[in-house]
């Protein structure tokens, strides 16, 4: 299924096809855990569901700290 999503950081409209079902989304939306309405999702495409975040967006948005 298409997702999209704004990305908080950048308010561009980010786009994933994910496979989840129209179920697993209004479970979601019930107020069912990320992880418990799509355990077979990874964690990056659970962030997005979450936030809008794209893959990596989070790296580009918070390079690692310095040593």
């Amino acid at each position: 299924m298409i997702i999209i999503r704004r990305s908080p950081f950048t308010g561009k409209l980010n786009t994933l096809d994910l496979p989840v079902t129209t179920e697993q989304l209004e479970a979601r939306k019930a107020g069912a855990l990320v992880q418990d309405a799509f355990p077979h999702l990874d964690a990056d495409q659970r962030e997005f569901l979450i936030t809008g975040l794209a893959p990596g967006e989070w790296e580009l948005m918070l390079p690692p700290l310095a040593d």
